[in-house]
């Protein structure tokens, strides 16, 4: 017997907001937005939780991996920020699939950039920018990540600093490198999170050529970033450049 939920007349944005609406719990509603404060590093003005949690939307999505891309765009419409979350997992994982066509893939890359104004938290650029942006460019030239870096929208440039993430997991770590340099002076606690966390991930594939960035930029790193970059290295190699 079909299930009738894995039919593609069921593969809609509709359908997908309807069974992510039935997930939610007051519990957890409570527990984002704790999670989730007001402020600088906060959810964006007007956005709203439904209260579900993340590995329920994550199973979702894949349930619903097959849905098209004129879906995936109404989902990121919604107000509701675990639809959008949704909508970003159900991306990552159709740009993860080996099976999907090139041509998808760069579906998914205009998508997302063209829908930049709905990816408007930390938690949603990090789902989707390393696979769909990342892995878009890994085999292109990589102008735009340098583009999204030196945007007026923090967003744009911590998706240029993810992106970059899943070009240093496959070892190629020059443009990591190029966009660090590029954010040394941005003004944005997420920016220095997530710039000082792919500088840690890059020292894993390539130790002395971390060591080499920070000997020339450990005295102008934000504290934040410095401390998220060296957090990987014996105490003494900290306190040195942490004193710097």
């Amino acid at each position: 017997m079909t299930d009738p939920e894995k039919t593609g007349e069921d593969l809609t944005a509709r359908r997908f907001t309807a069974r992510l609406e039935a997930l939610a719990s007051p519990d957890e509603l409570a527990k984002i937005r704790r999670y989730f404060k007001t402020g600088e590093g906060g959810y964006a003005e007007g956005d709203v939780f439904l209260g579900v949690k993340m590995g329920e939307v994550f199973a979702l999505a894949k349930e619903f991996i097959d849905l098209p891309l004129p879906e995936i765009d109404e989902l990121l419409d919604s107000p509701l920020h675990e639809v959008r979350a949704g909508a970003l997992s159900i991306m990552d994982k159709q740009a993860r699939r080996k099976r999907t066509p090139a041509a998808h893939r760069t579906a998914l890359y205009e998508l997302y950039l063209r829908r930049l104004d709905r990816i408007d938290n930390w938690d949603l650029v990090d789902l989707a920018a390393p696979h769909v942006i990342g892995g878009h460019l890994a085999d292109k030239p990589r102008e735009p990540l340098y583009h999204l870096a030196r945007a007026t929208d923090v967003w744009a440039r911590r998706t240029a600093v993810y992106a970059a993430l899943h070009l240093v997991r496959l070892g190629d770590l020059d443009d990591l490198y190029g966009i660090a340099e590029i954010l040394l002076a941005d003004d944005h606690d997420l920016i220095h999170k997530a710039v000082g966390g792919v500088l840690r991930e890059a020292g894993k594939k390539d130790r002395p050529r971390l060591l080499s960035f920070l000997d020339a930029h450990a005295a102008a790193m934000p504290r934040t970033m410095l401390r998220h970059a060296t957090e990987h290295l014996d105490q003494d190699l900290r306190t040195h450049y942490r004193r710097l």
